[in-house]
């Protein structure tokens, strides 16, 4: 499958959270925002991707917001996949949104167009509005038009300092709200900042506290016939079942994502879209840019392994984290991780047998 990261509105937001990544990323490149993904270069996309492509395409939206675009641009979209999916291949869909413009007519739209949709929603109001301003209520309202359609959508929220203060409330929340996909994803200090130094900041004591808590909530509740997807433990699960993570952050390396930015630009990795890291541009060979020197090079240099990690009884499955969370070669959540797996391992294996069994 060809997997595509897309960036239409660069990063352009109509909100301002205050651990946004991306707006870190573009203060670190020449050029800060690459404006907007015009339809030339979008159908450019679509169809060097059908001609390259011989399986699956996944073509996913994110930003900045990625719905600052409009409409039309996705409407445009399905039209260009129409027009050159000459062989019928596997098309998928995604967008993940802050939901601020999402109204009937974008619900509906995505709904009859089978766009995944992402939605960032930090938990209940008090937790949501710390970091990203007043939009909870918009926010709500949007998932109530994606229930009205049977919109697919996910919950993505990004783990701060306040998350781990109020786990148990958020996912509580989550619950009584009957969202049952949900994705934790730790927030990122600046790419040249000191680790732990913003309000927001989650220290590796901070990070093995949520982990441990968000696992027993999650376990409980299976244990009770109650199963709620967490994208973090159903990875393990599934690793623990002999099968490949499929989150690229648990891989142990790095591998060229294809992360499309609105000038046509193209990168490896959605953590690093800087100017260094650029590895070709729309129409070029998918094969060649993963094969050349600029990928190679990056992926180089997720590959070193500390000592510690060599005699670590868990290596196995945690494999030295994500690359932006390593600091001088080794993951900044290592005893997070070793504290982590230490308590829930044990359980983790269960739940893998079981779901072994039941298939």
């Amino acid at each position: 499958m060809l997997n595509l990261l897309i960036k239409p509105a660069s990063g352009s937001c109509n909100l301002n959270c205050k651990y946004c990544f991306y707006h870190d990323l573009m203060e670190n490149r020449e050029k800060k925002n690459m404006g907007r993904m015009s339809l030339k270069t979008l159908e450019e996309l679509v169809k060097s991707a059908f001609l390259q492509e011989d399986e699956a395409v996944a073509f996913a939206f994110q930003g900045g917001e990625p719905t600052l675009v409009g409409l039309d641009f996705y409407k445009a979209l399905i039209s260009y996949q129409k027009q050159y999916n000459t062989k019928k291949i596997s098309v998928h869909n995604s967008i993940q949104t802050n939901a601020m413009v999402i109204d009937e007519e974008w619900a509906r739209f995505l709904a009859d167009n089978n766009f995944l949709v992402g939605i960032s929603l930090d938990g209940d109001s008090q937790s949501h509005n710390m970091h990203r301003g007043n939009s909870f209520h918009q926010v709500m309202r949007a998932i109530r038009l994606f229930n009205k359609y049977n919109t697919q959508y996910n919950i993505l929220c990004v783990v701060t300092a306040n998350t781990v203060r109020h786990i148990e409330k958020i996912y509580n929340f989550y619950k009584k709200n009957n969202f049952k996909y949900l994705q934790f994803i730790p927030c990122l200090d600046g790419l040249n900042e000191e680790r732990g130094k913003n309000p927001y900041s989650l220290t590796p004591k901070l990070y093995e506290k949520f982990l441990i808590r968000l696992f027993d909530l999650w376990y409980n509740d299976l244990a009770n016939g109650n199963y709620i997807s967490i994208r973090h433990f159903d990875n393990f699960v599934s690793m623990l079942m002999g099968n490949p993570p499929e989150s690229c952050s648990m891989n142990g390396i790095c591998s060229c994502q294809f992360v499309v930015e609105a000038d046509g630009g193209i990168y490896p990795c959605d953590f690093y879209v800087i100017d260094k890291y650029k590895i070709g541009k729309v129409g070029d060979s998918f094969k060649e840019m993963a094969e050349g020197e600029v990928s190679r090079s990056f992926i180089e240099k997720s590959v070193y392994v500390p000592p510690e990690c060599k005699s670590c009884e868990y290596a196995f499955i945690c494999r030295n984290g994500c690359r932006r969370d390593r600091i001088e070669g080794k993951n900044y959540f290592c005893q997070s991780c070793k504290a982590f797996f230490d308590h829930a391992l044990g359980r983790l294996h269960q739940v893998a047998r079981a779901f072994s069994k039941s298939r």
